[in-house]
């Protein structure tokens, strides 16, 4: 059994908003927000991924009460680092000074932050760790054509984390059991190809899937954690689209919980956008500790995964 204990998020200090991105391209505030309900996001300059993967790990870890040398596992989810070798999450342990944790980096896009969360989850119910910290992290603005206005318009940068430690005997599970998949059918619905890529995807068809497919498998989640779905507190879904986010949350009766809706500050940030909506909502202290929080990440794969959670 594993629990979250603590979480943390940053973000570039540069904002770049509607206006200025009329600027480059031929569009403007309000076609924007009433397309996809983005106002800002946040746009990295010398940060890179493991710099921003490690600013929100460094919050996580001092918000948990542990230290550096109680952490024996690092996932990193991203899908915009751009080296190979060594991985996101070797890069991060090293800036903390986590020593010989096991260290690897996930890459489902979107949905890469629960993908991560539930192989943490299962290496601290089988024992292979005892404290983990978990990462999504992605820089987009490195993948982002700056002269496609139906894409330029969505992409963010940032991070988000959280410590994730294992159960002590006979305390009850924090975490709910993953519900994970994908559509590999539809895999050229978003995609980051070749040497030199730029972002692309097939906006229309992503968002049918969205708005229809997701909403019973998130449901999925909750009945697999046991939990009803009126006793959701909040719903952290990845930040897509801001339509799509209503979408889903309309189609999953939730009228009590509080609905994640950062993509107006921060766009959308990919594997980083899960954990960056919960932490800001934890920070805030919208969500009471110990309530069920659903979380789910959808996106490029097509894949999505997604738990239930009890806030830290």
């Amino acid at each position: 059994m594993s629990r979250m204990v603590a979480l943390g998020h940053y973000q570039p200090s540069r904002v770049l908003t509607n206006d200025d991105l009329a600027q480059l391209v031929d569009t403007n505030d309000e076609w924007i927000r009433d397309r996809v309900g983005i106002v800002t996001r946040r746009i990295a300059d010398t940060e890179t991924v493991a710099d921003m993967a490690a600013a929100a790990a460094d919050k996580a870890l001092a918000n948990s009460g542990l230290d550096a040398t109680d952490i024996d596992l690092v996932v990193v989810a991203t899908c915009s680092a751009i080296d190979r070798s060594p991985n996101t999450a070797c890069r991060v342990a090293a800036k903390l000074g986590i020593n010989a944790p096991g260290a690897f980096d996930v890459n489902t896009a979107c949905s890469g932050f629960s993908y991560a969360l539930g192989t943490v989850d299962h290496a601290l119910r089988a024992g292979a760790a005892r404290n983990a910290i978990v990462i999504g992290a992605e820089k987009l603005s490195d993948f982002t054509d700056w002269t496609d206005r139906s894409t330029c318009i969505l992409f963010g940068d940032g991070a988000g984390a959280a410590v994730v430690s294992a159960t002590p005997e006979g305390e009850s599970s924090g975490i709910g059991p993953v519900v994970w998949g994908s559509a590999p059918e539809r895999s050229d619905s978003v995609r980051i190809e070749g040497w030199r890529p730029y972002i692309q995807q097939e906006g229309q068809s992503v968002f049918r899937w969205a708005t229809t497919a997701l909403a019973p498998l998130a449901l999925q989640a909750c009945e697999r954690a046991g939990v009803a779905p009126e006793e959701i507190a909040a719903f952290v879904p990845h930040q897509a689209n801001l339509r799509i986010i209503e979408g889903i949350a309309k189609r999953l009766g939730m009228p009590q919980a509080i609905i994640a809706r950062d993509i107006v500050e921060s766009g959308n940030t990919s594997a980083a956008s899960v954990p960056l909506a919960l932490s800001k909502l934890v920070e805030r202290r919208e969500v009471p500790s110990g309530a069920p929080v659903l979380l789910f990440g959808f996106g490029g794969g097509l894949t999505y995964a997604g738990q239930v959670v009890r806030c830290p």
